[in-house]
Protein backbone atom coordinates (compact mmCIF):
# COMPACT_ATOMS: atom_id res chain seq x y z
CA UNK A 1 0.00 0.00 0.00
CA UNK A 2 1.32 3.46 -0.88
CA UNK A 3 1.89 5.68 2.17
CA UNK A 4 -0.25 8.84 2.37
CA UNK A 5 2.85 11.00 1.82
CA UNK A 6 3.52 9.34 -1.55
CA UNK A 7 1.43 10.45 -4.54
CA UNK A 8 -0.92 7.89 -6.06
CA UNK A 9 1.21 7.44 -9.16
CA UNK A 10 -0.78 6.28 -12.18
CA UNK A 11 1.55 7.35 -15.02
CA UNK A 12 5.31 6.72 -15.10
CA UNK A 13 7.43 8.58 -17.65
CA UNK A 14 10.84 6.94 -18.07
CA UNK A 15 13.83 8.23 -19.99
CA UNK A 16 15.62 5.78 -22.28
CA UNK A 17 19.42 6.15 -22.72
CA UNK A 18 21.09 6.06 -19.32
CA UNK A 19 17.88 5.23 -17.46
CA UNK A 20 16.31 2.15 -19.04
CA UNK A 21 18.90 1.66 -21.80
CA UNK A 22 22.65 1.25 -21.25
CA UNK A 23 24.54 2.59 -24.27
CA UNK A 24 28.10 2.63 -22.95
CA UNK A 25 28.95 6.16 -24.02
CA UNK A 26 27.60 5.94 -27.56
CA UNK A 27 26.42 9.55 -27.41
CA UNK A 28 30.01 10.75 -27.18
CA UNK A 29 31.15 8.42 -29.96
CA UNK A 30 28.35 9.62 -32.23
CA UNK A 31 29.17 13.23 -31.34
CA UNK A 32 32.77 12.67 -32.48
CA UNK A 33 31.47 11.59 -35.88
CA UNK A 34 29.17 14.60 -36.14
CA UNK A 35 31.89 16.99 -35.01
CA UNK A 36 34.35 15.68 -37.59
CA UNK A 37 31.79 16.21 -40.33
CA UNK A 38 31.68 19.88 -39.37
CA UNK A 39 35.45 20.19 -39.17
CA UNK A 40 35.87 19.85 -35.40
CA UNK A 41 38.73 17.42 -34.84
CA UNK A 42 39.26 15.40 -31.63
CA UNK A 43 42.19 16.66 -29.57
CA UNK A 44 41.55 20.32 -30.34
CA UNK A 45 40.41 22.85 -27.73
CA UNK A 46 37.24 23.45 -29.77
CA UNK A 47 36.38 19.76 -29.64
CA UNK A 48 37.05 19.57 -25.90
CA UNK A 49 34.83 22.57 -25.25
CA UNK A 50 31.98 21.21 -27.36
CA UNK A 51 32.25 17.73 -25.83
CA UNK A 52 32.06 19.25 -22.34
CA UNK A 53 28.82 20.95 -23.35
CA UNK A 54 27.43 17.69 -24.75
CA UNK A 55 28.18 15.98 -21.43
CA UNK A 56 26.66 18.80 -19.40
CA UNK A 57 23.45 18.77 -21.46
CA UNK A 58 22.83 15.03 -21.58
CA UNK A 59 19.08 14.52 -21.75
CA UNK A 60 18.38 17.64 -23.79
CA UNK A 61 17.00 17.39 -27.31
CA UNK A 62 20.02 16.74 -29.51
CA UNK A 63 19.05 19.26 -32.18
CA UNK A 64 18.89 21.91 -29.46
CA UNK A 65 22.39 20.95 -28.36
CA UNK A 66 23.74 21.27 -31.89
CA UNK A 67 21.99 24.62 -32.36
CA UNK A 68 23.87 25.90 -29.34
CA UNK A 69 27.19 24.43 -30.50
CA UNK A 70 27.09 25.47 -34.14
CA UNK A 71 24.70 28.41 -34.16
CA UNK A 72 23.73 28.31 -37.81
CA UNK A 73 20.56 26.26 -38.36
CA UNK A 74 21.88 24.49 -41.45
CA UNK A 75 25.08 23.46 -39.67
CA UNK A 76 23.11 22.35 -36.63
CA UNK A 77 20.88 20.17 -38.78
CA UNK A 78 23.89 18.75 -40.61
CA UNK A 79 25.51 17.86 -37.29
CA UNK A 80 22.30 16.38 -35.94
CA UNK A 81 21.78 14.22 -39.03
CA UNK A 82 25.37 12.94 -38.80
CA UNK A 83 24.94 12.26 -35.09
CA UNK A 84 21.69 10.34 -35.56
CA UNK A 85 23.17 8.28 -38.39
CA UNK A 86 26.28 7.44 -36.36
CA UNK A 87 24.30 6.57 -33.24
CA UNK A 88 21.92 4.40 -35.26
CA UNK A 89 24.85 2.49 -36.77
CA UNK A 90 26.28 1.83 -33.31
CA UNK A 91 22.87 0.60 -32.17
CA UNK A 92 22.68 -1.70 -35.18
CA UNK A 93 26.07 -3.10 -34.19
CA UNK A 94 24.51 -4.35 -30.96
CA UNK A 95 26.21 -1.89 -28.64
CA UNK A 96 23.23 -1.19 -26.42
CA UNK A 97 21.45 -3.26 -23.79
CA UNK A 98 18.71 -2.80 -21.21
CA UNK A 99 19.77 -1.38 -17.87
CA UNK A 100 19.64 -4.40 -15.53
CA UNK A 101 16.10 -4.81 -14.26
CA UNK A 102 14.62 -2.14 -16.55
CA UNK A 103 12.35 -4.41 -18.57
CA UNK A 104 11.22 -6.21 -15.42
CA UNK A 105 10.48 -2.84 -13.80
CA UNK A 106 8.24 -1.81 -16.68
CA UNK A 107 6.42 -5.14 -16.47
CA UNK A 108 5.95 -4.81 -12.71
CA UNK A 109 4.55 -1.32 -13.03
CA UNK A 110 2.17 -2.38 -15.79
CA UNK A 111 1.03 -5.42 -13.80
CA UNK A 112 0.29 -3.05 -10.93
CA UNK A 113 -2.03 -1.04 -13.16
CA UNK A 114 0.28 1.87 -13.93
CA UNK A 115 0.88 3.21 -17.43
CA UNK A 116 4.49 3.54 -18.55
CA UNK A 117 5.75 5.85 -21.31
CA UNK A 118 9.32 5.92 -22.66
CA UNK A 119 10.82 9.26 -23.72
CA UNK A 120 14.05 10.38 -25.35
CA UNK A 121 15.95 13.43 -26.55
CA UNK A 122 16.83 11.60 -29.77
CA UNK A 123 14.96 11.88 -33.06
CA UNK A 124 12.19 9.36 -33.78
CA UNK A 125 14.34 7.37 -36.21
CA UNK A 126 16.95 6.77 -33.50
CA UNK A 127 14.36 6.02 -30.84
CA UNK A 128 12.79 3.42 -33.12
CA UNK A 129 16.19 1.87 -33.83
CA UNK A 130 16.77 1.45 -30.08
CA UNK A 131 13.32 -0.03 -29.54
CA UNK A 132 13.86 -2.48 -32.41
CA UNK A 133 17.33 -3.48 -31.23
CA UNK A 134 16.01 -4.31 -27.76
CA UNK A 135 12.74 -5.87 -28.94
CA UNK A 136 10.83 -3.20 -27.04
CA UNK A 137 8.35 -2.11 -29.71
CA UNK A 138 5.45 -3.54 -27.73
CA UNK A 139 6.87 -3.00 -24.26
CA UNK A 140 4.87 0.17 -23.51
CA UNK A 141 1.74 1.72 -25.02
CA UNK A 142 3.44 5.00 -25.93
CA UNK A 143 6.95 6.28 -26.74
CA UNK A 144 7.73 9.95 -27.26
CA UNK A 145 10.52 12.04 -28.76
CA UNK A 146 10.66 15.85 -28.89
CA UNK A 147 8.97 15.99 -32.31
CA UNK A 148 5.94 14.23 -30.82
CA UNK A 149 5.51 17.09 -28.35
CA UNK A 150 5.73 20.06 -30.68
CA UNK A 151 9.51 19.95 -31.05
CA UNK A 152 10.61 20.96 -27.57
CA UNK A 153 12.54 18.34 -25.66
CA UNK A 154 13.88 18.41 -22.12
CA UNK A 155 14.29 20.42 -19.93
CA UNK A 156 10.89 21.65 -21.09
CA UNK A 157 7.91 19.76 -19.62
CA UNK A 158 6.31 19.12 -23.00
CA UNK A 159 6.96 15.37 -23.35
CA UNK A 160 5.76 14.69 -19.82
CA UNK A 161 2.59 16.69 -20.43
CA UNK A 162 2.13 15.04 -23.83
CA UNK A 163 2.26 11.66 -22.10
CA UNK A 164 -0.27 12.89 -19.54
CA UNK A 165 -2.65 14.10 -22.25
CA UNK A 166 -2.29 11.20 -24.68
CA UNK A 167 -2.62 8.37 -22.21
CA UNK A 168 -5.32 9.79 -19.97
CA UNK A 169 -3.84 7.51 -17.33
CA UNK A 170 -3.77 10.10 -14.54
CA UNK A 171 -6.38 12.54 -13.26
CA UNK A 172 -3.80 15.14 -12.23
CA UNK A 173 -0.13 15.78 -12.91
CA UNK A 174 0.60 14.96 -9.27
CA UNK A 175 -0.17 11.34 -10.22
CA UNK A 176 2.75 11.34 -12.66
CA UNK A 177 6.26 10.06 -11.89
CA UNK A 178 9.23 11.15 -14.00
CA UNK A 179 12.50 9.20 -13.84
CA UNK A 180 15.78 9.91 -15.64
CA UNK A 181 19.55 9.96 -15.38
CA UNK A 182 20.10 13.66 -16.04
CA UNK A 183 19.25 16.95 -14.39
CA UNK A 184 17.31 17.78 -17.57
CA UNK A 185 15.01 14.81 -16.99
CA UNK A 186 14.46 15.95 -13.43
CA UNK A 187 13.82 19.55 -14.42
CA UNK A 188 11.27 18.51 -17.04
CA UNK A 189 9.38 16.57 -14.37
CA UNK A 190 9.49 19.44 -11.91
CA UNK A 191 8.26 21.89 -14.53
CA UNK A 192 5.43 19.53 -15.45
CA UNK A 193 4.27 19.40 -11.82
CA UNK A 194 4.91 15.66 -11.45
CA UNK A 195 4.29 14.29 -7.97
CA UNK A 196 7.44 12.15 -7.99
CA UNK A 197 10.64 13.08 -9.80
CA UNK A 198 13.58 10.72 -9.41
CA UNK A 199 17.14 10.77 -10.67
CA UNK A 200 18.94 7.47 -11.25
CA UNK A 201 22.66 6.85 -10.86
CA UNK A 202 23.09 4.75 -14.02
CA UNK A 203 23.82 7.55 -16.47
CA UNK A 204 25.18 11.01 -17.02
CA UNK A 205 24.56 13.02 -13.85
CA UNK A 206 24.85 12.50 -10.10
CA UNK A 207 23.09 13.25 -6.84
CA UNK A 208 24.07 16.91 -6.53
CA UNK A 209 22.78 17.73 -10.01
CA UNK A 210 19.54 15.84 -9.32
CA UNK A 211 18.91 17.61 -6.03
CA UNK A 212 19.75 21.01 -7.49
CA UNK A 213 17.23 20.39 -10.28
CA UNK A 214 14.54 19.53 -7.74
CA UNK A 215 14.45 15.72 -7.57
CA UNK A 216 12.21 14.29 -4.89
CA UNK A 217 14.21 11.05 -4.85
CA UNK A 218 17.50 9.59 -6.07
CA UNK A 219 17.72 5.88 -6.89
CA UNK A 220 20.63 3.59 -7.69
CA UNK A 221 18.72 2.51 -10.79
CA UNK A 222 15.25 2.36 -12.29
CA UNK A 223 14.96 -1.13 -10.81
CA UNK A 224 14.38 0.52 -7.44
CA UNK A 225 11.28 2.38 -8.60
CA UNK A 226 8.64 -0.28 -7.84
CA UNK A 227 9.78 -0.57 -4.24
CA UNK A 228 9.69 3.22 -3.90
CA UNK A 229 6.13 3.37 -5.22
CA UNK A 230 5.08 0.56 -2.92
CA UNK A 231 6.54 2.34 0.10
CA UNK A 232 9.40 -0.09 0.62
CA UNK A 233 12.22 2.35 -0.11
CA UNK A 234 12.98 6.01 0.47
Amino acid sequence: MIPPTTPDIRLVVLDMAGTTVADGGLVERAFDTAARELGVEPGTPDHAEKLAYVRATMGESKISVFRHLFGDEDRARQANAAFEEAYGALVDDGLIAPVPGARETVAELADDGRTVVLTTGFARITQDAILDALGWRDLVPLTLCPADAGGRGRPYPDMVLEAFLRTGAADAVRQVAVVGDTSYDVLSGVRAGAGLVAGVRTGAHGDDAFREAGATHVLDSVAGLPALLWGEAG
